[in-house]
């Protein structure tokens, strides 16, 4: 399909690799109970219930959970001296806060909420198939001797450019699987070193994202004790992303803030392959219907999701069509072609897709631990973009009018959802945040 006038400017910024905004032009009124969804709002809850259900195990597994009764679980905080640094302290941005999942326990980074729910999934459903879990035990007993001495016979593959390797590594190490994870030569080395650290079997790739999760699959598809964790099409990764809306409406709740027609909520989410920020955004649309609006955010040299949702094709589209290189320092968003699974469940729900250049990544992560003590991932940062595109670019007053929000803004509630931080090596932190100062004292 041709694209309209408008996009036919984003799509020379693309090609130059400079930060734009692009406007789904078919974004859809959310319907509930829409029988052309391959999922529901029930799904949504289902999830939040298998995660309470699986908390006692994650408790006795992780020492760290003891304390929050097995939950995983990041805070949600206003975040005033960003706010000032970034420039978003007028009226008309309305609140800004972080929804903190750089510093999710146990894995470090939003892929968590993904990455262990599938593993916990997989071992119930394998535990209760074998006989292994009678019906009337409980969950907990997953982590006993035993049960880890079955499932050492069997293997959990996935192909990551990192924390979802380390999510799903993680988890599986803990209740006995072997663990074999396929990374990209984007792959931070930190990384792969704290796999190997817990025993997971690293097999690196000299090509990008798409190569080491088809090698993956591969692997796979050879052996019947191989579990494959499919960062593309699997429905237990964007599950188990989805429930994190259910903990966020009981944040705002919490926080006495309102989401309706008359105080917007606007997410902004970073983006890979699309599992972990589809998720989220079916699980805040099943929640708060047209009230919220989810944005998605990638480098200018890996916009997947951009390139795939304005072309409209059937077919996967990548970012190398478009002249651009796939290289970029948010090591979790080098990814070359978005999930068509997603493309064709989420596309219609997606507001829009921001980019951004890797200098204003660090120089963000700079501001955010300056100002708010807050150690985030480079590609973490990616959303402290969003407010500022939606509100100061004609792309971003287009669709504050389209949307009839005119006048609103100063009542909006703005959530930069971060991701990846809490386990970076110290040194390598400190290599991160020297660039980003160096970037915002020359941009003063």
């Amino acid at each position: 399909m041709k694209p309209s006038i408008l996009e036919a400017d984003v799509l020379k910024d693309v090609k130059a690799a400079k930060p734009t905004l692009w406007i789904n032009p078919n974004l859809d009124r959310w319907k509930a109970g829409d029988p052309d969804r391959p999922f529901s709002a029930e799904d949504v809850v289902d999830a939040g219930a298998n995660w309470r259900r699986f908390a006692p195990l994650l408790a006795r597994i992780f020492p760290e959970l003891e304390v929050t009764d097995g939950i995983i679980e990041s805070p949600l905080t206003e975040v005033p001296g960003a706010r000032r640094e970034l420039g978003y302290d007028t009226p008309d941005h309305g609140r800004l806060l972080v929804k903190a999942d750089h510093d999710l326990p146990v894995a470090g980074s939003i892929k968590a909420r993904g990455g262990i729910y599938e593993v916990f999934m997989f071992a119930e459903a394998l535990a209760r198939k074998t006989g292994l879990l009678t019906p009337d035990e409980a969950l907990t007993a997953l982590a006993d001797d035993r049960m880890k001495s079955a499932f050492s016979a069997y293997t959990i593959a996935v192909g990551s450019t990192g924390n979802l390797g380390l999510s799903v590594g993680i988890a599986a190490k803990a209740l006995g699987f072997q663990v074999v994870v396929h990374m990209s030569v984007d792959a931070k080395p930190w990384k792969v070193d704290r796999l190997t650290r817990i025993g997971a079997t690293v097999v690196q790739h000299d090509t990008d994202y798409t190569s080491a999760v088809e090698a993956a699959r591969d692997q796979a598809d050879s052996d019947e004790k191989i579990y494959f964790v499919d960062d593309e099409q699997s429905k237990l990764l964007f599950l188990g992303y989805s429930a994190a809306t259910l903990r966020l409406a009981a944040q705002l709740e919490e926080q006495e803030i309102p989401v309706d027609s008359d105080h917007p909520l606007f997410l902004y989410l970073p983006c890979g392959i699309g599992g972990a920020p589809g998720g989220i955004t079916f699980g805040a649309k099943s929640i708060f219907g047209d009230n919220v609006h989810c944005f998605f955010v990638e480098p200018v040299q890996s916009p997947c999701a951009l390139v795939q949702l304005m072309s409209r094709a059937a077919r996967t589209v990548s970012v190398y069509e478009f002249g651009l290189t796939n290289k970029t320092e948010a090591d979790g968003m080098a990814v070359a072609s978005f999930s068509k699974f997603l493309a064709g469940t989420i596309g219609p729900m997606v507001s829009g897709v921001l980019t951004v250049n890797d200098d204003d990544l660090f120089r963000w992560l700079y501001i955010l631990d300056e100002c708010e003590g807050m150690r985030v991932e480079p590609s973490g940062t990616s959303g402290c973009a969003g407010p500022n595109v939606l509100t100061n670019t004609p792309m971003g007053r287009n669709y504050v009018s389209l949307q009839g929000l005119q006048g609103k803004m100063k009542n909006a509630t703005h959530v930069i959802w971060t991701t990846g931080g809490r386990f970076v090596p110290d040194d390598q932190y400190r290599t991160f945040r020297e660039r980003g100062r160096s970037i915002a004292l020359a941009s003063v």
